[in-house]
């Protein structure tokens, strides 16, 4: 069983940065692929990035491509978010989410999930 909180979201200006982080409790979670995932008002939940286990590959969504970068530190089991030249429509609570196995774009092949963390940029 893996739990995970998010945290680091918050307000920001267009153009400015954030860091989100995604702590996980489990010993297993260092062998666990991960994502980040996103939903705006009133859209549905959208990709952002994935990360191996091992944190060797990554995949973005185009639409972060080139801003965000994902990445983890297994020895602290934790998920991070970097996210740069934010946009308005970067606007919305993100998750982070991980399974046993699965490592690609598909929600719904993701096991563990947590709660979110709003993330608003203004213009």
């Amino acid at each position: 069983q893996v739990q995970l909180v998010e945290s680091g979201g918050g307000l920001v200006q267009a153009g400015g940065s954030l860091r989100l982080s995604c702590a996980a409790s489990g010993r297993t979670f260092s062998n666990y692929p991960m994502g980040w995932f996103r939903q705006a008002p009133g859209k549905e939940r959208e990709f952002v990035a994935c990360i191996s286990w091992s944190g060797g590959s990554t995949y973005y969504a185009d639409s972060v491509k080139g801003r965000f970068t994902i990445s983890r530190d297994n020895a602290k089991n934790t998920g991070y978010l970097q996210m740069n030249r934010l946009k308005p429509e970067d606007t919305a609570v993100y998750y982070c989410a991980a399974d046993r196995t699965y490592y690609g774009t598909a929600s719904g092949e993701y096991e563990y999930w947590g709660k979110g963390t709003q993330v608003t940029v203004s213009s």
